[in-house]
């Protein structure tokens, strides 16, 4: 069992114009997948806020990992990927690299994605989209990963085996 957090950048989301779809596709993924959503939260797109937030959560031992959804494209509004490198000790370029190739065989423009990954402390932060079916499409290709990797960063699992 994981602890995850989700974080949802939405200006009209957080004001209660606009109903979260995206964050709850994460919550229903990771339950799937045997994470538990211990942590939500709605900010808009203000990268002071979702720094502040991502910080916080990372810092309080409470979650593994953190899944952000929006705020990854082109607008001048879009300024996830920099608020979450601005927290961020160690990059984990794999990811996005990933879901941006993956994605791009069913949507090309999927590539214009911004998103980043990498770890604070003893957690991972995930960059996502905003558009449900490009979150759910992203998750079936780093969901496989996710796992190992906080057995890693936790250090439960701290041997590879050598193949012959």
């Amino acid at each position: 069992m994981f602890n995850v957090g989700v974080l949802t950048i939405s200006d009209k989301g957080s004001t209660g114009e606009r109903t979260d779809v995206s964050g709850q596709v994460i919550k229903d993924t990771i339950a799937a997948a045997g994470g538990k959503t211990v942590l939500y939260e709605i900010v808009p797109d203000e990268a002071r806020m979702i720094s502040a937030t991502l910080e916080k959560w990372a810092d309080g031992d409470q979650v593994h990992i953190i899944f952000t959804t929006g705020g990854t494209g082109l607008s001048h509004r879009d300024v996830t990927p920099e608020a979450t490198l601005a927290v961020l000790d160690k990059l984990i370029p794999g990811i996005p690299e990933a879901m941006r190739m993956k994605t791009m065989e069913k949507a090309p423009a999927s590539i214009l994605s911004r998103a980043v990954a990498g770890m604070r402390k003893r957690c991972i932060i995930v960059n996502l989209p905003g558009n449900p079916k490009a979150v759910r499409e992203c998750l079936e290709v780093v969901m496989p990963a996710i796992p190992h990797g906080i057995e890693i960063m936790t250090g439960a699992y701290t041997e590879h085996p050598v193949e012959k």
